[in-house]
């Protein structure tokens, strides 16, 4: 993960799901009650099971403007932002170094 990028780790007992909400409403700059539902892109009961799923490693998914990592391959679950961007041919991806 790219550590210039918004990340959260969740402490134990909190929902995944708001942990993803509250990191794009921080990094976005607006209240959480202003973004769009989570559940028109994702199911979050999906996103807060995560955490007690059996070899569970990596998910991603955009939301608001941004692509949503949450990453289990450690000790944590931690959640990162990558900025998407448009491409000349009008697909979407992550923008990050070229090879």
């Amino acid at each position: 993960m790219n550590s210039q990028n918004p990340t959260a780790v969740p402490e134990a007992d909190e929902d995944l799901s708001m942990a993803v909400i509250e990191l794009v409403a921080d990094a976005s700059g607006i209240d959480p009650i202003e973004l769009d539902p989570l559940y028109n892109v994702i199911d979050p009961e999906v996103i807060d099971t995560l955490s007690s799923s059996s070899g569970f490693s990596s998910l991603e998914f955009e939301y608001a403007g941004h692509t949503v990592v949450v990453d289990g391959t450690g000790r944590e679950i931690e959640i990162s932002l990558e900025p998407v961007t448009i491409g000349s041919d009008r697909s979407s991806g992550v923008s990050g170094p070229s090879l």
